[in-house]
C-alpha cells in the first residue's frame, strides 16, 4: 500500500471486465498491432482495432492459470495485469499490462508486473515471458529494467485476402 494514496493490487471480478477493456483501448493506442493493421488496410469485418484489442482479455481468461490482477488507487481501477501459466514448460506469460493515464508514471506498472511475477513464481514457474512491440518505448524501458532480456524480434504481416 502507498502511504500518499490507498493503493491495493487484487483480483479481478467479472464484473469490472467493461472497465478493463476500457483501459486496454486508451492504454495500447498507438502501441497496438491491431492499431497498425487498420491504419493499413481500414476497418475489417465491420470491427475496428479497439474491439479486436479488448478482446485479448477474453482470450486471456481461458488459458492455462490464467489470472487478472487489478490496481486500485483510493477505490478507483487504475490499472490491471494479466498472466497465464505454461505449467509444462515452465513458462509464464505476462500477457497484458494496461495503465489509464491519470496513474502512469507512478510505477504502478512496475508493480504490477512484480506483482504477476510473484504469482508466477509462486505457480513454480522457472520463466517468465513478455512482449512489446518496438513502438513502446516505455514497455522496453520498464521490461528491460525489471531484469526481461530481449531474445528474439518479431515481424506482423498482413495480407488481404
Amino acid at each position: 500500500m502507498n502511504a500518499a494514496n490507498a493503493e491495493i493490487i487484487r483480483p479481478f471480478a467479472v464484473a469490472e471486465l467493461p472497465r478493463l477493456r476500457e483501459i486496454t483501448i486508451e492504454a495500447f493506442d498507438g502501441v497496438s498491432i491491431d492499431q497498425a493493421i487498420e491504419q493499413d488496410f481500414g476497418i475489417i469485418n465491420g470491427r475496428d482495432w479497439r474491439w479486436r484489442k479488448a478482446r485479448h482479455l477474453d482470450a486471456d481468461l481461458v488459458r492455462e492459470g490464467a489470472a487478472i490482477w487489478v490496481a486500485e488507487v483510493d477505490g478507483e481501477i487504475a490499472g490491471y495485469v494479466t498472466l497465464w501459466l505454461d505449467g509444462a514448460a515452465g513458462v509464464g506469460t505476462v500477457s497484458n499490462l494496461a495503465l489509464t493515464k491519470k496513474f502512469r508514471g507512478r510505477g504502478l506498472g512496475r508493480r504490477l508486473v512484480l506483482h504477476a511475477l510473484d504469482e508466477l513464481r509462486t505457480a513454480g514457474m522457472s520463466h517468465a515471458k513478455i512482449e512489446t512491440v518496438v513502438q513502446n518505448e516505455v514497455g522496453i524501458g520498464l521490461y528491460t529494467d525489471l531484469g526481461f532480456q530481449e531474445v528474439a524480434r518479431q515481424i506482423h504481416f498482413v495480407k488481404k485476402l
